[in-house]
């Protein structure tokens, strides 16, 4: 099987080494093997997205020395296939509207706790006659959609057989108030529309793998192969994070450091004095 990786940013800010770092694993492995390297531009935040991002991540890139094999595709253009899956995960009952604010779930003493923090607590799951015409976002059914797709397994390069364990994250948001389709809902039909066969990202995203092989199992998507890699930490031993405001390629590249020699550093597993790597 020909190995199809990507390397899918979103532009709400500039990126940092533990990007370059997932990049470069991103599109060795397919380079390696003769494969297919994607750069996906995951745009759908459009309160925070911004054009001026998009050309730092092609700079950025580009000083590193990374090429992609096909004009990059950005998910702003990807709308209709967004709303074909959450229609049909409406026609298999297994969505329902929520109105719930964070502040409203934060303020639920009911509301129980799972790999990313408070779970919601299920407020409007059984609400009849809910108004659409107020804005609201589209929930999963999580008990029902793991009951009706079954026991699942999925493969990590590190981890090995994976048993998926979707309702330990609740009934999570596949269409939000403000964007048209959620990160779990937008990254699985991406990746299977196309081609992906092996998703390469950080350990962060280990859990929501879970999430992800459901929607699978549900949309009748094919199943990748998983490699989730270790993240790069700052001076203070916490993971690279744009909001965290982790050192910018901007600035480096912008300094003059040479992109190219610090790829090939990240690939030995070299980083920069002042940083590490951690699990997340």
């Amino acid at each position: 099987m020909d190995i199809h990786t990507r390397f899918a940013p979103s532009p709400t800010g500039r990126l940092h080494l533990g990007h370059a770092y997932s990049a470069l694993r991103a599109h060795d492995a397919a380079r390696a093997e003769g494969g297919h390297f994607t750069l996906r531009i995951e745009d759908i935040d459009g309160t925070r997205s911004r054009p001026e991002h998009v050309a730092a991540i092609f700079a950025d890139l580009d000083w590193l020395g990374l090429t992609w094999d096909e004009p990059p595709t950005f998910q702003s253009q990807r709308l209709a296939l967004y709303q074909d899956a959450l229609d049909r995960l409406r026609a298999m009952g297994l969505l329902y509207p929520c109105f719930c604010t964070r502040a409203d779930i934060a303020a639920s003493l009911s509301a129980p706790h799972g790999p990313d923090g408070a779970l919601y607590p299920g407020t409007c799951r059984h609400q009849r006659d809910p108004d659409l015409a107020r804005p609201h976002s589209w929930r999963l059914d999580m008990a029902r959609a793991a009951e009706r797709a079954g026991p699942l397994v999925w493969q990590d390069a590190h981890a090995g057989t994976v048993i998926a364990d979707p309702l330990a994250h609740g009934d999570v948001i596949l269409a939000r108030k403000d964007a048209p389709a959620s990160y779990h809902l937008a990254v699985t039909v991406d990746d299977a529309a196309q081609g992906i066969s092996h998703v390469v990202r950080g350990r962060d995203l280990f859990t929501a793998t879970h999430v992800h092989r459901l929607l699978q199992a549900l949309l009748d998507l094919p199943t990748p192969a998983y490699l989730h890699h270790d993240l790069l930490a700052g001076p203070d031993g916490t993971r690279l994070a744009k909001r965290h405001g982790a050192p910018t390629l901007e600035s480096l590249r912008l300094a003059g450091q040479d992109g190219r020699a610090l790829a090939d550093e990240l690939r030995k597993g070299e980083v920069p004095i002042g940083f590490g790597t951690v699990e997340a």
